[in-house]
């Protein structure tokens, strides 16, 4: 029997063979496991809160929630509606604002960001020239989520186009929750 210590939380579009999440998943597959969405082109945002759910309740032990992108809103959404029992953490990474006027469509069911302290350690890390999220948003979700906050300069959306696959740094902040 393994243990899973870390679910992985994509965001909009999933993320590909390049992506962090992907590759700290393929190196340590007893150690993280993605949550699989339905569509992870056309987010249904109660269907996701209920998949993210489902997820966690199979872990052995309480996990960390490693998010990106909407998968951040997806971990403030799931604590508002479901109270956020039963998780270690979070390591909430480019978190994209979903009240943004350019935000992708097809996230829009996530359209109103819950802003709802999470009742666990969290640790947001944003970039300083994120497309999908200002410095003043991530630094507002942040304090609403009550987490710590860590910008990494300009890291884009901290993601495999933006250079970020194998990304050992993030390994060593997830270890700071």
């Amino acid at each position: 029997m393994h243990i899973v210590n870390v679910l992985t939380v994509p965001g909009l579009w999933n993320s590909g063979p390049q992506h962090w999440q992907t590759h700290w998943e393929a190196e340590s597959p007893d150690e993280f496991r993605r949550v699989v969405q339905r569509d992870f082109d056309h987010p249904d945002r109660d269907e996701w809160v209920s998949t993210l759910d489902a997820g966690i309740r199979a872990c052995d032990a309480p996990p960390l929630l490693a998010a990106h992108s909407l998968g951040c809103s997806l971990v403030a959404e799931w604590v508002r509606q479901r109270g956020g029992a039963g998780v270690r953490g979070a390591f909430l990474v480019a978190p994209s604002d979903v009240e943004a006027p350019d935000y992708p469509i097809e996230g829009r069911s996530f359209a109103s960001m819950p802003l709802v302290p999470l009742p666990f350690p969290s640790l947001v890390v944003a970039s300083t020239i994120d497309p999908y999220v200002s410095v003043a948003r991530a630094e507002e979700f942040a304090r609403a989520w009550g987490s710590r906050i860590v910008f990494i300069g300009d890291a884009g959306h901290i993601n495999g186009a933006s250079g970020y696959g194998p990304w050992p740094e993030g390994r060593s902040l997830l270890r700071l929750i």
